[in-house]
């Protein structure tokens, strides 16, 4: 009787003493997260830490350190690509001409990096997991392909992108002046919940010098990102009764989301839009007759392939105004869809932008004279062999001053040719800089407007220019958050390519006084200390209580004790009954 009962009495000591020592697993759990990890889904496969062990050896080490920076990696990139959205127009067409043909490679990309960052997110909260758990890291070799995979495409997408777009990245660090305060929120939140796996296996190491770098490592990152709202700067924390007016919209090309760019629907939808102004791109054609074209040939806005395809290459200005009205402007922006939105016309915004031509200088001025718009544009030298070649200027001005009623005070004159001649022939245009010159210059050219890519966005700037009574007009800018920011900064007007959706925005985005800034920079802090406090404080606890049972485990035949070595715990039995035949090896768990 006796012999039967010491195997159950045993049975009973083996279930008590497995929870401690499995430190609370959830066996379900772990097992679809080993599977799905290392494609281990037999339990022979599976292993388990014991106190003490290292997570994994040194191949599976060197593999979650890559798949780590690789989750850095396609995290930063993925962030630099969708800031990067509001230029993604200018990318695709930028690749439409070195390719030849039309294709939406910037959302490819967005999709693509997506795809690989998530990819690489689920593997990394599956790590994090096992490590929670105890469990040692075997990751399967096809996830190791799947990393090399990502990292590669990371790396090489970043090479090439700042080789052929460098200036993109000014995009990336504008963007923290709006994010930083919620980017500083969630780096918080993950370096709390890292917190618990640190703690684990904290505890369980045996090496002091282990238990000192995993702890100097997980402080120093920790207390850094504490300490970051130290050098954050956004012109979008400020105090309130401080923010200016909303800077006023030009329509670039007109509202090229909901119409062919540069046709005359297109600059009616800016103004239905409630732009303040409107921008464009004059060509002088062969015969004199100012039009708009902002490319310098008209491969990608007209059907030139179709009526002269053996001109598709020449440059657009050498072509008569009967060619050109000859052509059809808009039928691409349907084909093409450069934007996305071409899909949400009413039919018959469908059958008008199908039907567009290209639009003279004149046409254009008199929409704005009529509107009340004010007007922009670039001015194109005609090629070498043009009859119009050094009469551009004056060829346009005539047309500005005598062709159309348009008041000349509604022209912000923007080429920089003989802007001396300009002044003289017609004083009362606003004279309006694209260059960032010295203000002793732009006071002598009696410049009262600078018109700036959106990347030299600067409070200093726009403050200092406008103590003198210069304006800052900043292009292209179609990202809520980027106006925003603009907003912030003080600007007085932006050049849009989505008018339609800028106009509808009553305040910025994100708009927080200092003190609501500090509350929220403080709480965060403090919250997360308690919690990662809490956190090690249980493991500590955890790890005494197991100690303590397996001290104090006994039995009606027999006291199990526990005695430590140098580097490992022995387990051992002094058994009262001798007729017992339990095994230690019975304690061991599989």
């Amino acid at each position: 009787m006796a012999s039967m009962s010491s195997p159950l009495k045993f049975d009973c000591l083996h279930r008590l003493c497995a929870k401690p020592l499995q430190c609370y697993q959830h066996q379900p759990l772990v097992s679809c997260l080993v599977g799905l990890y290392g494609c281990s889904w037999k339990r022979s496969e599976r292993s388990y830490n014991q106190r003490g062990d290292c997570c994994c050896n040194k191949l599976e080490g060197a593999s979650f350190a890559l798949l780590v920076a690789t989750f850095w990696l396609t995290l930063v990139f993925l962030y630099f690509w969708e800031q990067a959205k509001n230029d993604y127009n200018d990318f695709d067409w930028f690749n439409f001409g070195n390719m030849g043909f039309w294709f939406p490679w910037s959302v490819v990309l967005l999709v693509i990096i997506a795809a690989f960052f998530t990819y690489i997110t689920v593997l990394t909260l599956l790590a994090v997991c096992l490590l929670s758990e105890g469990q040692k890291l075997y990751l399967h070799w096809g996830h190791k392909v799947g990393i090399l995979v990502s990292l590669t495409f990371s790396i090489v997408a970043t090479a090439v992108l700042s080789k052929l777009w460098g200036e993109e990245w000014t995009t990336l660090i504008l963007s923290f002046q709006i994010t930083a305060p919620y980017l500083h929120v969630g780096g918080v939140l993950l370096m709390t919940v890292l917190a618990w796996p640190v703690a684990l296996h904290f505890f369980h190491m045996n090496s002091r010098v282990r238990r000192g770098l995993i702890m100097g490592v997980f402080l120093t990152f920790l207390f850094a990102v504490y300490l970051v709202p130290l050098g954050l700067y956004s012109p979008c924390i400020k105090n309130e009764g401080t923010l200016g007016p909303a800077p006023t919209l030009i329509g670039h090309r007109g509202a090229p989301m909901l119409a062919p760019e540069n046709t005359l629907m297109s600059f009616k939808k800016a103004v239905e839009a409630g732009s303040h102004g409107l921008e464009t791109d004059v060509t002088i054609s062969f015969d004199g007759v100012p039009f708009l074209m902002h490319d310098r040939t008209l491969r990608r806005t007209t059907n030139i392939k179709e009526v002269f395809p053996n001109r598709t290459n020449a440059p657009a200005a050498m072509f008569t105004w009967t060619e050109l009205k000859s052509l059809n402007a808009g039928a691409w922006f349907l084909s093409h869809n450069p934007f996305g939105t071409a899909g949400s016309l009413g039919a018959e915004d469908r059958q008008q932008a199908e039907n567009q031509s290209v639009c003279s200088l004149q046409t254009f001025l008199q929409l704005a004279a009529k509107t009340e718009k004010l007007v922009i544009f670039d001015l194109y030298r005609p090629p070498k062999g043009h009859p119009y070649r050094d009469t551009w200027i004056h060829r346009t001005l005539e047309v500005v001053k005598n062709e159309s009623s348009i008041n000349s005070s509604q022209v912000l004159w923007l080429p920089s040719d003989l802007r001396t001649l300009v002044q003289e022939m017609d004083p009362e245009l606003q004279q309006t800089s694209g260059s960032q010159l010295p203000l002793e210059e732009l006071k002598i050219n009696h410049i009262v407007k600078l018109n700036l890519h959106y990347s030299s966005m600067s409070k200093e700037l726009i403050s200092e220019r406008a103590a003198v009574n210069i304006t800052t007009n900043l292009y292209v800018i179609s990202q809520p958050w980027l106006y925003s920011l603009a907003w912030c900064t003080g600007v007085h007007s932006v050049t849009t390519n989505a008018p339609q959706l800028l106009s509808t925005m009553s305040s910025p985005l994100f708009l927080m006084s200092p003190d609501e800034f500090n509350l929220m920079w403080i709480l965060t802090d403090l919250l997360s200390l308690m919690l990662i406090l809490i956190i090690f404080v249980f493991h500590w606890w955890r790890k005494q209580r197991l100690v303590f049972h397996l001290e104090n485990i006994t039995l009606n035949d027999g006291t199990y004790s526990q005695f430590k070595t140098g580097r490992s715990d022995i387990w051992s039995i002094s058994a009262a009954n001798s007729r017992a035949d339990t095994t230690p090896d019975q304690l061991t768990e599989h």
